[in-house]
């Protein structure tokens, strides 16, 4: 199954994305290709392969979860450029 212009326009819609003309050559050859190599690897015969679980032969070493005293609200905010209350106040980041 081959990636077309409109599938990258599709693509591009629902990330909402806006590609020039040459970006979404681009992006169909390289999607192509992608495509291709899983192809490719769907030919291996994988039929007597074991899942991989950890790259690596350790396994995670846990330490006990200990409940330590920690700050006050009031110590937390201390050094607080700007606060409200309780809460640390910051900049806005986020625009509707």
């Amino acid at each position: 199954m081959a990636v077309t212009i409109s599938d990258v326009d599709k693509i591009a819609k629902l990330a909402k994305l806006e590609f020039t003309g040459e970006e979404k050559i681009k992006l169909q050859k390289d999607l192509n290709e992608v495509l291709e190599y899983i192809d490719q690897l769907n030919e291996l015969n994988l039929e007597n392969i074991e899942p991989l679980e950890n790259i690596n032969e350790t396994e995670n070493f846990l330490r006990e979860d200990i409940s330590e005293i920690s700050l006050t609200t009031d110590e937390a905010l201390l050094n607080a450029p700007s606060k409200t209350g309780k809460f640390f106040r910051v900049p806005k980041v986020l625009e509707k």
